[in-house]
């Protein structure tokens, strides 16, 4: 979706919005408001740069500034040194804040945690000095003048007019991005790894690679901005352009608007920089750094009363109110029906191996957690994983999965043409056909179970709004249709079980790996479950399930595995496998086979 819908409502209200923001300097015509306003542009596109690395993402960049200050100072010194214009310069920062940020990234975003804005942090400060120490090239601690070149050309202006009409294209392009981005499958797989990374890759997003992209994207947008206002300022200082506070602040915009949302970091830019800059004029003769204050007074009043931000917690009540009104109704695209699960067409492989784990080793430190497990799922099956607490049978199902890799042993899945493939990763496993739900659920709880079911679905397609149409179909034969647009974080537990189990089959998979998904059901739920899974097995994907459950293990299995201390005890029928005195002795201890003896 390039562009928003432009008969709906919304629409309207956003571009009303902004074209006050352009119009109301040059009804006032007071230098100050134009400065002011062209501030307001710069720092809300900044913010909304920002946003897609920090919101989006959610890798907090806390050195983000040194994207701006690249972008202000490549071209200041292509102008000085080169005679370039700005115009041609700025794409030349953007290259080099890439190139920075692949640097920061590629090794930071594969790890979890704090490194990133580490990372970010002790960069700005590298970078500072070393504009500093170059001063033949860089103008040093002193600074660089930008050359008072008048013109388009040189993007040097007498008239305020002129920047702001700049500057408010720059915003109006860095929001069109962050609405291209926020409504893609890209969007959807950012949220996806910033809400759950584990459960992203279980639905075929490589969550390195999009964490990295999301970082170049917006070092890019930030520098170019950079680029733009040095020739504003037409000064240029290592300590201001190099600054962790202005890092602070355009992070904090975002901040109070909403993070992850399109219009969250203008509003917080709106709401907050005219305020700041009016108390810095008036309240100046009290001491330096009065503005200082008012983020933070404004900062607290935000995390106190809307930790969501005022988008996430303004924003829903304001977009149904425009929802209301004439024209937001549309007629909804017609597009291609997408089958959400296999077809039966694969029945054909009826009986055929489709998943095999050969001799599977796995040890943690002085624990063998399984010791040469094998299996073997067929084609229109449901295979029960049973066995005691502790018996190993989650690290099994992570090496089906990828999560764990073995330390001997292989897992490899059928494809449809019959040749045999070797996933290592969790994305792989997605995209070769193999579907999995967790123990502990871990639905991505600010999206809609809608969206929930997309993510897995874009494994499938580009495209949203067919995207859109195999997450109805999912829905309806895991019983979530009249839930679609419900918050995930809102369902009951059998509603974020099943939810789980649609996104998985949303990806079309050959394999549905089951972990405990009727734990902590009441019977309902356990019913409606049970009849589900049949409805799957029956729509030509195979099921390998672990639970606790007996009886409904014992129902829905054709065959049952039986797993103890980490190695395989019995596989068969269930009545055989359930009266296996072995199996008994593994549950219930000798024991309990003595005092039925005696």
């Amino acid at each position: 979706m390039l562009f928003p819908r432009l008969t709906h409502p919304r629409a309207y209200v956003g571009a009303a919005a902004l074209l006050t923001l352009l119009v109301a300097p040059l009804l006032i015509n007071s230098p100050f408001v134009f400065h002011l306003a062209v501030q307001v542009c710069i720092f809300g596109a900044l913010a909304t740069a920002w946003n897609i690395v920090g919101g989006y993402a959610g890798q907090l960049s806390l050195g983000h500034a040194v994207f701006y200050a690249i972008g202000s100072y490549v071209a200041t010194m292509l102008v000085i040194h080169f005679g370039l214009s700005p115009w041609i310069g700025m794409f030349g920062g953007a290259a080099v804040a890439v190139v920075a940020s692949l640097v920061i990234a590629y090794p930071t975003l594969r790890l979890r945690g704090p490194f990133f804005a580490l990372a970010t942090i002790a960069f700005l400060e590298v970078c500072r000095l070393l504009v500093a120490h170059f001063e033949d090239v860089t103008g040093g601690s002193a600074g660089l003048n930008v050359p008072l070149n008048i013109g388009l050309k040189w993007m040097i202006f007498r008239e305020k007019w002129a920047y702001l009409a700049i500057a408010f294209g720059f915003l109006a392009i860095t929001l069109w991005f962050s609405w291209i981005i926020r409504y893609s499958r890209f969007g959807f797989y950012l949220i996806a790894v910033r809400e759950r990374e584990d459960a992203a890759r279980a639905v075929g997003v490589n969550a390195v690679n999009v964490k990295i992209a999301a970082a170049v994207i917006s070092a890019a947008l930030t520098s170019i901005l950079g680029s733009f206002h040095a020739m504003y300022l037409t000064f240029l200082e290592p300590s201001a352009a190099f600054s962790l506070e202005l890092s602070i602040q355009i992070a904090m915009f975002a901040l109070i608007g909403g993070l992850g949302t399109v219009a969250g970091p203008l509003l917080g830019t709106i709401l907050v920089l005219p305020a700041a800059e009016l108390s810095r004029g008036w309240l100046s003769a009290l001491g330096n750094g009065t503005h200082g204050f008012v983020y933070g007074v404004v900062l607290v009043l935000v995390v106190l009363f809307f930790p969501r931000g005022l988008v996430g917690h303004l924003g829903g009540r304001a977009l149904a109110l425009i929802d209301r009104l004439p024209g937001a109704r549309g007629v909804s695209p017609q597009v291609p029906r997408a089958r959400a699960v296999a077809v039966p067409a694969e029945r054909a492989m009826q009986g055929k191996p489709l998943l095999v784990a050969e001799g599977l080793r796995k040890r943690f430190g002085g624990l063998l957690a399984t010791d040469n497990v094998s299996l073997t799922l067929h084609q229109g099956e449901i295979l029960g994983v049973i066995g005691p607490n502790g018996a190993g049978k989650t690290t099994v199902f992570n090496q089906l999965s990828g999560f764990i890799a073995p330390d001997s042993g292989t897992v490899k899945v059928r494809q449809a043409n019959g040749e045999w493939v070797h996933p290592t990763s969790p994305e792989a496993f997605a995209q070769n056909g193999v579907g999995r739900t967790f123990q502990i659920v871990q639905p991505f709880s600010g999206l809609s179970v809608r969206e929930n079911i997309m993510l897995g679905a874009f494994m499938r397609t580009k495209n949203a709004e067919e995207a859109a149409a195999i997450a109805r179909e999912v829905a309806e034969l895991t019983d979530l249709t009249s839930l679609l647009e419900h918050e995930a974080r809102g369902l009951t537990v059998g509603g974020m079980k099943r939810l789980e189990v649609a996104r998985a089959l949303a990806t079309g998979p050959k394999v549905l790996l089951l972990d405990e998904v009727l734990a902590g059901l009441n019977p309902t739920d356990v019913t409606r479950a049970i009849e589900m899974i049949r409805k799957i097995r029956d729509s030509g994907v195979s099921v390998l399930m672990i639970e606790h459950l007996m009886q409904a293990t014992l129902a829905l299995s054709d065959r049952i595995i039986v797993i103890n201390a980490g190695k395989l005890l019995r596989e068969g029928r269930p009545a055989d496998v359930v009266n296996d005195p072995a199996v008994i002795e593994a549950y219930l201890g000798k024991g309990y086979l003595d005092a039925q003896a005696a």
